[in-house]
């Protein structure tokens, strides 16, 4: 039982480092006048649109692979 709790440690922790990962390679939403101006192109032509979708559902996944891990992990302790 110990080497589980250890294994799943583990995997908890690398889910940690990836979702920090995934939150940080996202871009930012601008909001003001400068993000309207800046920012409002970017979006109307779609730049970045594919891997910031993909990296907002990455970053779901692994927030909720990583809040059931902790569940189990706090039945198991």
């Amino acid at each position: 039982m110990d080497v589980l709790k250890i294994i799943l440690t583990v995997v908890q922790v690398l889910l940690a480092i990836a979702l920090i990962t995934a939150v940080v390679l996202q871009s930012g939403r601008s909001a003001g006048l400068s993000g309207t101006i800046s920012g409002g192109a970017e979006t109307l032509f779609g730049k970045k649109k594919g891997l910031d979708e993909l990296l907002g559902k990455v970053t779901i996944a692994v927030a909720i692979l990583l809040g059931a891990l902790c569940l189990i992990l706090a039945i198991l302790r």
